[in-house]
């Protein structure tokens, strides 16, 4: 499993501190819906959040640190939102969730502040989630994880290879269905979870 250090310099200690966090992170959210990546700096950070610059270089040495930490929040709103569906929902197989991650995905995309900009990372570093594995590696792993956990699947190299080319192939078709609309094309959409669902159904057919 990839293992994810995390970009803060020390961790709050207090709820207070841990707030104070997370009003940097909304305030990074709201900049990168407005300015993008390039228009994001810790001096915009600190006056969106009302914090002293200083109390951002406390937690974060630079802009690249705090995009970090939020990208590893939209991971884990991303897996909570899945497993709370997986834990719901009836599915005849694995592969049949494809449909539901997408729909989080799509769904985070048009309402989480600073996800159709960040993502989970891209934007500002193909590696941002960790320095050993892109992103997509990331998430893939994390996907990995649940299903193996919620379906009771055997945990193969299979597996593994099998979710980390689904996760490449969807990223690249839904960035397809968001260039051409803001809130993502409903036919792409629509075209990414058939191809994914049909690429997995097979290689549940084959293994």
């Amino acid at each position: 499993m990839t293992e994810i250090r995390t970009p803060l310099r020390r961790r709050p200690a207090q709820r207070r501190s841990a707030e104070r966090v997370q009003r940097m992170l909304d305030a990074c959210a709201d900049i990168l819906d407005e300015d993008g990546y390039d228009g994001l700096t810790t001096t915009r950070i600190a006056q969106r959040a009302e914090v002293a610059i200083g109390s951002v270089y406390q937690f974060f040495p630079d802009k690249r640190a705090v995009a970090q930490a939020l990208a590893l929040r939209n991971l884990e709103v991303f897996g909570q939102r899945i497993s709370a569906r997986l834990a719901a929902g009836e599915f005849a197989d694995w592969s049949d969730t494809v449909g539901v991650i997408i729909e989080i995905f799509v769904e985070m995309h048009r309402t989480v502040p600073g996800f159709r900009v960040l993502r989970f990372g891209d934007v500002a570093d193909v590696n941002l989630l960790d320095s050993d594995a892109d992103n997509n590696a990331v998430v893939a792993d994390r996907l990995r994880e649940m299903i193996v956990e919620t379906f009771g699947v055997r945990d193969t190299p299979g597996l593994a290879t099998a979710l980390a080319i689904a996760v490449e192939a969807g990223d690249a078709v839904l960035k397809m269905a968001f260039r051409r609309d803001p809130d993502g094309d409903p036919l792409i959409v629509a075209e990414a979870e058939r191809l994914i669902h049909g690429y997995l159904a097979g290689h549940i057919r084959e293994a």
